[in-house]
């Protein structure tokens, strides 16, 4: 059984509670928070049968509690080998110029500034004993635009573009950066974007089988799993029903 420490992000559902429980599996100890309090504990709870478990409650936006939780780590929790920035959202499917701007910033907020603070607060901890690994969740929205995608797509640009040079800031050190971008998959993904409408969430999966938060997982665990000298820099995922649309075209304009 390993005893290597895994901080996850956005852990009470979703690909973040997936990956709790499979790396939990394997025997690592887990560092969980998530915003919902109910839904930790009884993660916790679960996981704590298997393994060694410390969560707590964080908005990864704040910057201050994002600092203050790695700074009160227990002893025991606080060489963190793997930060999984998995927290993060879609908000929404209007065309720009009908937006809620505040849509746009809880995205930019969460999806970057979040990813940020994690990063910042735990980086210099692994580059300081030469070793750790930084895998971020990115999406196929950080490479192929959709209508509506606008912001939640340029938030995943940023972080495809912000994992490249972090692994160049870090040439030299033994510290892996990896992002994951999964396409289509089933999780509270489009609940959320559709702010709890159940039957638009549910549209978007009736007659496919997109991907699931195990499928995710599996791809974060066996990328944090590989040789000490490999370094898997990004990863693409998608199920076999999604596939690239030719080009648009309007023949009215």
């Amino acid at each position: 059984m390993s005893s290597q420490i895994a901080f996850i992000t956005g852990a009470t559902s979703g690909f973040g509670a997936a990956c709790a429980r499979r790396f939990a599996a394997e025997g690592w100890y887990l560092i969980l928070c998530g915003r919902r309090q109910e839904r930790l504990d009884k993660l916790r709870t679960g996981l704590s049968a298997i393994t060694r478990v410390h969560a707590f409650p964080l908005d990864v936006r704040d910057e201050v509690a994002v600092n203050a939780a790695v700074a009160a780590l227990p002893a025991e929790f606080s060489g963190i080998d793997l930060l999984l920035n998995n927290a993060g959202l879609a908000l929404g499917l209007e065309p720009a110029q009908r937006c809620d701007m505040q849509d746009w910033q809880d995205m930019v907020d969460t999806n970057i500034k979040g990813l940020l603070f994690c990063t910042r607060a735990i980086l210099p901890g692994m580059v300081a004993r030469n070793r750790g690994h930084v895998v971020n969740i990115g999406s196929v929205a950080g490479t192929y635009p959709y209508p509506g995608g606008n912001t939640y797509g340029a938030t995943k640009a940023f972080v495809k573009q912000f994992s490249r040079n972090l692994r160049a800031d870090l040439l030299g050190t033994r510290v892996r950066v990896t992002n994951i971008e999964p396409g289509m998959a089933e999780s509270e993904f489009s609940l959320v974007r559709f702010k709890g409408d159940d039957s638009k969430a549910a549209q978007v999966y009736q007659g496919v089988q997109p991907l699931s938060p195990e499928d995710i997982a599996d791809a974060v665990y066996w990328a944090a799993t590989r040789p000490a000298h490999v370094n898997i820099n990004s990863m693409e995922i998608m199920p076999v029903c999604q596939a690239f649309a030719p080009f648009a075209i309007s023949r009215d304009v």
